[in-house]
């Protein structure tokens, strides 16, 4: 027995089915005779509904994962250059893509026979936030194995120290002496293609969400036509019921006619032995009576 493996099991069950499946799991770790797996396992934690359904998106739409992990380094470089132009367009991505997300785990709970509410999904929603802005919340989400919702409360923190403006805390370079200046071009064309790149990929994401939200809404389309054809198939299936009653029925009552017109047969053909053993008694008696006569 595999402890990564029970625990994406675990974490890939309904939140109800959560306890009982640990419940198994440590019982058989124990069975066979691996205390410190069953201690292991008996120290996950039965996820919150919001985390179940985080945990629900990186399982189900594991493209998803990278494009948004490469948002977040994107942003937070951007925040330590304090590129605004860079800020700006990466954060119109970013809430479109978390929009996006957003409503991809409201179906996707739905499809899995358990949907969410505003504050469970507010509670997604900081999730995935959190992850753009801590890579280490990040590396948590991706494992799809989270027990409760991370907080985007911990914002950028590197945005923070870089914030003071340079002129504060250094000193200008007399104009004789300049800097080099070749390291740092290097260094921001680099920024830049990183940036670009993440760029890329979250149009990239944004376009896939787009297609698999219309391809999620032709399949609600199919489910409907064929719940509609399911309907009909049991209206049908009502209607043959009924005739399959009816004529059990008259074949019931058949049976009850059968028998009895056996039984009026038999007993018409007891009485018509009957007459013919008198008939046979009365012809004897008068033979005899006539061969009397006659001597």
């Amino acid at each position: 027995m595999d402890f990564d493996a029970v625990a994406d099991e675990l974490y890939a069950l309904r939140p109800e089915e959560f306890t009982a499946a640990r419940s198994s799991a440590v019982a058989a770790a124990r069975t066979a005779g691996d205390r410190e797996l069953a201690e292991r396992i008996g120290a996950l934690r039965k996820p919150s509904l919001a985390a179940w359904a985080s945990n629900l998106l990186v399982r189900s739409r594991p493209g998803d994962v990278e494009p948004l992990l490469r948002l977040g380094e994107g942003l937070r470089q951007a925040h330590q250059s304090l590129d605004r132009t860079q800020l700006r367009e990466l954060s119109r991505q970013q809430h479109a893509l978390i929009r996006a997300l957003s409503a991809q785990v409201r179906q996707l709970a739905v499809e899995a026979g358990h949907p969410i509410g505003e504050g469970v999904q507010r509670e997604v929603e900081n999730t995935l936030h959190a992850v753009l802005a801590d890579p280490e919340a990040a590396e948590a989400w991706a494992g799809g194995r989270l027990a409760k919702p991370l907080s985007a409360a911990v914002g950028f923190p590197a945005a923070a120290a870089s914030a003071v403006p340079k002129s504060a805390t250094t000193p200008r370079r007399p104009s004789a002496a300049p800097a080099p200046a070749r390291p740092d071009r290097k260094a921001t064309e680099q920024q830049r293609r990183r940036l670009a790149q993440a760029r890329r990929d979250a149009e990239a994401a944004d376009r896939e969400l787009r297609a698999l939200k219309d391809e999620a809404a032709a399949a609600g389309q199919a489910v409907e036509e064929a719940k509609q054809q399911v309907d009909r198939l049991q209206r049908h299936i009502g209607e043959l019921t009924e005739e399959l009653a009816r004529t059990r029925e008259e074949h019931q009552q058949a049976r009850f006619a059968e028998r009895a017109a056996r039984e009026r047969a038999r007993t018409a053909d007891r009485r018509v032995r009957e007459a013919d053993r008198k008939a046979a008694t009365a012809a004897a008696q008068l033979e005899r009576l006539t061969s009397s006569e006659d001597r």
